[in-house]
């Protein structure tokens, strides 16, 4: 694939869980068919139900081959931009999706490893936002709900193209959903959308190991 047709996967969901908009998808939207360090970002609207959404990654990766994958989601009491480090191969639903499916205890993938690694420079991508004047943190947990399904998936799927760089994000509430919900963190669109284009740069852009800095969590 030439340099000009180099392609980003964006990936946001449609909104669940009662909610009438996901921040995710509205970020995703905005940056489609953005320029950033020499590639373009494509972005697709996914599914909140665990089969679909799984199997549009799949077949989105296939259809576009991009270099680079970063999905959202949407995080409630998150206040910041948190890169996810790992993908656990469970389903647990505290709630049902929006095919009223909710696995309790089933595997993403049947014989599938424990858990994927983002193969995203997380760090770099946390210090790179933290520069700019952005919140962020590294994530030890994407839930168990359908966010950690899809970035299971999609580690799975790309398990032998290691040069593709992938991962996922989580995203607070935008004002609009967070006044419904006394206390919960929020966080304007124009920001959202500032540090996702901030962060797709330096996960395209980075080149070497991961920069290594203490992100780690006392339980």
């Amino acid at each position: 694939m030439a340099e000009d047709d180099a392609l980003i996967l964006l990936t946001g969901f449609e909104p669940f869980g009662g909610e009438l908009i996901n921040p995710s998808w509205e970020v995703a939207r905005a940056l489609d068919g953005a320029p950033i360090a020499g590639t373009r970002v494509v972005a697709h609207l996914l599914p909140c139900r665990f089969c679909a959404a799984g199997e549009a990654v799949d077949r989105l990766l296939t259809e576009l081959r991009p270099v680079c994958v970063l999905a959202l989601g949407q995080a409630s009491g998150r206040a910041d931009f948190s890169i996810e480090r790992v993908a656990i191969n469970v389903d647990d639903a505290r709630i049902p999706d929006n095919d009223g499916a909710q696995p309790i205890d089933e595997p993403v993938v049947a014989e599938g490893p424990a858990g994927y690694f983002s193969t995203l420079p997380i760090k770099a991508m946390v210090a790179g936002l933290r520069a700019a004047g952005l919140p962020a943190s590294v994530s030890q947990s994407a839930g168990t709900f359908v966010c950690n399904h899809v970035f299971y998936s999609l580690m799975h799927s790309l398990r032998q193209h290691p040069e593709v760089r992938a991962g996922f994000m989580h995203l607070p509430l935008l004002p609009a959903q967070a006044s419904h919900h006394p206390g919960v963190p929020c966080m304007p669109l124009p920001l959202m959308i500032e540090g996702v284009r901030q962060a797709l740069r330096i996960a395209v852009d980075h080149r070497g190991g991961d920069t290594v800095q203490a992100e780690g969590q006392i339980a």
